[in-house]
């Protein structure tokens, strides 16, 4: 599904990785059949020798357990609880509140004024506290890239599109160090891969 921020954090984290794996184009749904995959009915989930993950954050620890290529964790154990505290940052207080405005942005179907204020309260307190938290020298988590960068390529380019379309506020060039890194991580082949895939299923 290739228009899911989701998705293409952990595909594009397999390609980083050098990793051999096939998709399969499939849709959130309720169908008992896909139940039994994806217990919530949602995508992305994954299928290995072992069987069936659920969970973005899951799926990219047993990624990263198997060792193919190089870890995006880093080998210090307080440096990678700081990239988990990145994530959980990013997945809380950025990409589900924007969240709530994808139907306004995405599906045509029109927020209210209040919905509206409500969120972006929420996001311009997720992006000030996410400035305190990051490090953005380059990365969030410092001079190394990790797992949290490709949260927040394809978290928070979600959630600047919903902040202009949805409430006439240029985040993307209003917040300090956003774009910066947003055209760092769009160097890698990994996303333009994914962002190319992205144009061939539009």
């Amino acid at each position: 599904m290739s228009y899911s921020n989701y998705y293409n954090m952990v595909k594009a984290i397999m390609i980083e990785k050098g990793m051999d794996f096939e998709e399969v184009h499939v849709l959130p749904n309720q169908e008992s059949a896909f139940l039994l995959k994806s217990p919530m009915g949602k995508v992305p989930f994954l299928e290995t020798q072992d069987g069936l993950l659920s969970e973005t954050g899951v799926m990219i620890d047993y990624i990263d357990s198997l060792k193919i290529g190089p870890s995006l964790y880093p080998e210090d154990l307080f440096a990678q609880a700081k990239v988990k505290e990145l994530i959980r940052h990013l997945e809380l207080y950025i990409e589900l509140p924007a969240r709530r405005l994808y139907g306004d942005v995405f599906f045509g179907n029109p927020a209210t004024a209040e919905l509206k204020g409500q969120v972006k309260l929420q996001l311009e307190k997720g992006f000030a506290s996410l400035q305190h938290l990051a490090g953005f020298d380059p990365y969030l988590a410092g001079k190394e890239m990790s797992y949290a960068d490709f949260y927040y390529r394809f978290s928070v380019s979600l959630a600047t599109i919903v902040c202009k379309k949805a409430l006439n506020w240029n985040a993307l060039s209003e917040q300090p160090n956003i774009k910066a890194l947003m055209d760092l991580m769009d160097e890698r082949e990994s996303i333009q891969k994914v962002q190319a895939d992205q144009a061939r299923d539009a």
